[in-house]
């Protein structure tokens, strides 16, 4: 069953419960107050108390007032803005959806408005303010329509962040993508997509303030049949509410809020997220949050102390000239990691493992035949991506270079092309391999190292290491890697395990820790020395650009060892993904068994990521495709997985570098444009 949101309005009130909510509102307006107040004193110049006092009074040095007037001010005025309508869009959004975790970010409209803008800068457009916001608006629109149809109008809480987080990583890949493409157009969109409300003047808080109050008027004008509709969608139709265009207005009002904050401040992320369910053990008190109209501001006034306590504190913890540098979204990310994470090992009715499929028993000769294929498919890339690229070669080339009889040219072209198509082939056999196994250990088809922050935890060691210590070998990489997937699973794992895996918490305690790794990482290359940022941006792409031979031989060595023990264990890993009381009864020790398969999944991740960057997907669709292939018998799935996953990086490695050379696009964004329409129609076929 899965998880929705009991809204303020259905909750019947309590014996403790009483009516009055405004010295609870006006305590809320307090500390906003107070936030902003400290807010406008905190910045680079030395400009405190005093002298904002002497400013708003007239009596301040020409220079003081200005940094109040022109810099200190707007920021204050766009945190309380940014924080007050994405505070009220992720109540309304939780409200017609009945789910705790819709927020603009869990719906992708953050995404879905940076695409749309990435795709205006892309094509040389310079729009006004406002022309810019309505592209941001349509783009966030549409995204959010596609994840609330694919969860099912966001009752299923899983397939809500699944749908969500999917596409926000194919739009995002492909908005990447176009800033590498275009990056004299695009300048400046990847810092603005990490979200600050640093401000030059009030021209940005002017123009977006009336887009933000008609989405709240409409809000509270619809507010009544908001209430309605958490009494159920039939209950609601029988008090004349239309339930559908409620529905429909609701998400386009809640779209527009968060497009206005997202145009002026950038995607300041999960604030949607948390205010609401901060507000949520209020409206147990007291009766005047328990109506949409108590409920709603309650959570603007929440927001907006999120995103004023997080500007705060950051300049509070960090030296003022380093703080001027960090984006205020990056500290509302890490503060929505924490809630998601805790909010997942706090549902009680989360639904179970997913129901076991019979064993489905294919023939040999079937087995055979796709093993054959797939082998002859996988020597066929190896062979286009060595032979092709920005500079075409032979098979005699290739054969003359292993003899070490080659030219100057084509040994430089080669020396540095054979260890990138290797890195590719390894990499995502060990992906594939490593999603086998995790799914067969939760049982989840959907389950896969990146959605379940495994990916995460192993990219976050591996840039702390490329940013700190840049001349750190392979083997030091695929060891940092290997620290920050090991840390980040047993988190992710260890608070899942409880219950037997089940399938809200592992994937919603996994995205947290996604979430949490991508900040930090943002963190760490904003922060960096430049020269190390470009490296790790290009290495988070998913790229193999620069590799050496060296750098593939700790992959090769985990994936070989991997291989064995998994087509050594197939009877156990057939056994562990059938159900919990089997094993048990052949004698299998479950929690042994679960824990040594998921360390050689992380360990076979980390290494993956370390020799390749990030790629997404392959651990999902590479075991899926296989199953549906050959069957679930792991004796057969595990090669042809293996095979599948070389065979989609490597292929992806080549279209990135062949089709729009001499540019290139990495593995990472090419496996996300390909993994994401797949992984939505996975959810699709799985709605029934």
């Amino acid at each position: 069953m899965a998880v929705t949101a009991t809204t303020p309005a259905t909750r019947p009130p309590t014996a403790t419960s009483r009516t009055g909510a405004a010295p609870v509102t006006a305590a809320l307006v307090l500390l906003v107050a107070a936030l902003a107040l400290v807010d406008i004193t905190q910045g680079t110049a030395a400009v405190g108390a005093p002298e904002v006092w002497k400013a708003f009074t007239g009596q301040a040095d020409p220079a003081d007032a200005s940094v109040v007037v022109a810099s200190r001010l707007p920021r204050m005025t766009a945190g309380l803005l940014v924080g007050a309508v994405l505070g009220m869009a992720g109540a309304a959004l939780q409200a017609v959806s009945r789910n705790v975790l819709a927020s603009p970010d869990t719906l992708a409209v953050n995404a879905g408005s940076y695409f749309a803008l990435g795709l205006t800068a892309a094509f040389g457009l310079s729009l006004p303010l406002f022309a810019s916001s309505a592209f941001a608006f349509a783009g966030g629109l549409a995204a959010a329509a596609v994840v609330l149809v694919l969860s099912g109008l966001g009752a299923g809480t899983v397939r809500l962040v699944l749908a969500g987080s999917a596409l926000t990583l194919g739009l995002t890949a492909v908005t990447e993508g176009l800033l590498l493409l275009f990056p004299r157009q695009t300048e400046g969109l990847y810092q603005w997509n990490q979200g600050s409300i640093g401000q030059n003047g009030f021209d940005g808080v002017l123009q977006m303030a009336p887009i933000a109050v008609v989405g709240l008027v409409g809000l509270l004008l619809l507010a009544r049949r908001v209430d309605a509709l958490a009494l159920g969608d039939d209950a609601a139709r029988g008090l004349g509410v239309p339930v559908r265009a409620t529905r429909i207005t609701a998400v386009v009002l809640a779209a527009l809020l968060s497009t206005a904050a997202v145009t002026l401040a950038g995607p300041v992320g999960y604030v949607g997220l948390c205010a609401p369910a901060l507000v949520r053990p209020l409206a147990r008190r007291f009766r005047g949050f328990t109506k949409s109209r108590g409920f709603l501001p309650a959570a603007g006034l929440t927001g907006a102390a999120l995103v004023l306590g997080s500007d705060v504190l950051l300049r509070a913890l960090v030296p003022a000239d380093v703080a001027v540098s960090v984006p205020t979204g990056v500290v509302t990310s890490l503060v929505g990691a924490v809630f998601l994470v805790v909010m997942a090992t706090r549902v009680r009715d989360t639904a179970g493992t997913t129901a076991t499929e019979r064993l489905h028993i294919r023939s040999r000769a079937r087995f055979l035949t796709v093993t054959a294929v797939l082998v002859a498919v996988v020597i066929g890339v190896a062979i286009a991506g060595v032979l092709l690229g920005d500079s075409k070669l032979l098979l005699g080339d290739v054969l003359n270079w292993a003899q070490g009889q080659a030219g100057r040219t084509v040994g430089f072209v080669l020396d540095t092309r054979v260890p990138r198509v290797l890195a590719a082939l390894f990499a995502g056999a060990a992906l594939a391999l490593a999603g086998t196994l995790v799914q067969a250990v939760t049982r989840n088809p959907l389950a896969e190292p990146g959605i379940l922050g495994v990916s995460g935890g192993a990219a976050l060691g591996a840039v702390l290491l490329v940013t700190t210590v840049p001349v750190a070998g392979s083997w030091g990489m695929a060891g940092a890697a290997f620290a920050g997937a090991a840390a980040s699973s047993v988190l992710v794992f260890g608070l899942a395990a409880r219950g037997g895996f089940q399938q809200n918490r592992l994937v919603l305690v996994g995205f947290g820790v996604a979430i949490a790794a991508a900040a930090l990482i943002s963190l760490l290359i904003i922060l960096t020395d430049p020269f190390n940022a470009t490296k790790a941006l290009t290495w988070l792409s998913g790229s193999t650009y620069g590799r050496s031979l060296p750098d593939v031989v700790p992959l090769v060595a985990v994936l070989a060892v991997g291989s064995a023990v998994a087509f050594a264990r197939r009877t156990e890993l057939d056994l562990v993904s059938l159900d919990e009381d089997t094993p048990r009864l052949l004698g299998l020790g479950l929690g042994r068994a679960r824990l040594g398969f998921l360390a050689l999944a992380v360990l076979l991740t980390a290494t993956a990521v370390a020799a390749a960057g990030t790629i997404g997907f392959v651990g999902l669709v590479a075991p899926h495709a296989a199953r549906a292939l050959v069957g679930r018998q792991h004796a057969r799935v595990v090669p042809v997985a293996v095979l599948l996953g070389a065979a989609l990086v490597c292929t992806a490695d080549l279209v990135g570098r062949t089709v729009i050379a001499p540019a290139q696009l990495g593995a990472g964004l090419m496996t996300a444009v390909i993994g994401t329409p797949y992984f939505l129609y996975l959810l699709v076929r799985s709605r029934g």
